[in-house]
């Protein structure tokens, strides 16, 4: 997907690139979002991510809007976290959530297809990713610029297969 974009989204994906691994080297720190403190049926996930990332910001507001209490945990490298998790360097993103369940939820995935994958938890699987930062996912909404991406669903194995492909901005919400 990276060489159907063109030249200027190319050089904005490894601009923003190099600013969150700039951003990992930031103190360690916990932070809680926005309405962590809601209804206690809402689904929980500890959002781990750079401390000046603002796109992570943005799709921890988007998982608030959709029902789900979200706590920011920054620290300093992200990397030894997605390992530990067994989330692949192919699947990686900018921020790795993890429910109470200790499913993983890897960069801006829709809210409607995690609350679906919580209700499903499909056998063998792990979590979800959407690797690199699509243009136009949940925290990374850049004016009217969309660009379709796949939805993975990680397995403990180490391997993935697509959960859902997104073709349209809308697909992504409710």
């Amino acid at each position: 997907m990276f060489f159907t974009l063109t030249i200027g989204k190319r050089l904005l994906v490894v601009f923003i690139a190099l600013f969150l691994t700039a951003c990992s080297e930031e103190s360690t720190e916990i932070e809680l979002a926005k309405n962590t403190i809601q209804d206690p049926s809402n689904p929980v996930l500890e959002v781990y991510k750079s401390p000046t990332c603002h796109c992570c910001g943005k799709w921890m507001e988007h998982l608030e809007k959709h029902g789900f209490q979200t706590i920011g945990q920054n620290i300093n490298h992200l990397s030894a976290l997605k390992s530990e998790k067994n989330i692949q360097p192919q699947y990686q993103s900018c921020h790795t959530a993890v429910s109470k369940e200790g499913y993983v939820f890897e960069g801006h995935i829709p809210a409607k297809y995690i609350q679906q994958f919580l209700q499903e938890k499909p056998d063998g699987a792990i979590g979800l990713a959407v690797p690199a930062m699509p243009l136009g996912s949940p925290g990374m909404e850049m004016g009217d610029d969309f660009d379709p991406y796949d939805i993975l669903l990680l397995k403990a194995d180490g391997s993935a297969e697509i959960y859902v492909r997104i073709n349209a901005r809308e697909e992504q919400y409710k």
